[in-house]
């Protein structure tokens, strides 16, 4: 689904089965604890793994969001969108990651999706691509 500037689709608010080419893409903590939340979910219904916090586990893909600020979660969203644009055949449904238990922001938690935007095998939550289309707009003085 496409809608504006941007390639990528609109994840939907609630995801409870998937297509056999899509991922659901949850945030975790680096000890994979899937205790809660979207994790949770993932663990019982999608095929994350006890004890992986990172990267594909069945059909999901954690990104630890749990073992600090913003930085820390920052080169784990860089090598999902890397990963997403070598596995093309691939659809990522990316849930608002950080933004639960983890107790972010969206606007904190966007901008580290900002080029996953174009990328049409991603799918990311409507409040995230405004968020994203809102800081690329030229500002006037």
């Amino acid at each position: 689904m496409n809608t504006g500037n941007h390639a990528c689709g609109i994840t939907p608010k609630l995801i409870t089965r998937l297509k056999e080419n899509e991922i659901f893409v949850f945030g975790s903590n680096l000890e994979g604890m899937h205790g809660g939340g979207a994790a949770l979910l993932a663990w019982r219904r999608f095929g994350a793994v006890l004890g992986q916090g990172n990267g594909l586990q069945g059909q999901s893909y954690g990104i630890p969001t749990m073992h600090g600020g913003i930085d820390a979660i920052r080169p784990y969203t860089d090598e999902f969108i890397a990963f997403a644009r070598t596995h093309p055949g691939l659809h990522f449904l990316v849930t608002r990651i950080g933004c639960g238990i983890a107790g972010f922001r969206a606007r904190d938690i966007a901008p580290l999706f900002a080029d996953a935007v174009d990328l049409p095998n991603v799918s990311l939550p409507q409040e995230f691509i405004d968020l994203i289309l809102d800081m690329r707009r030229p500002t006037h003085s």
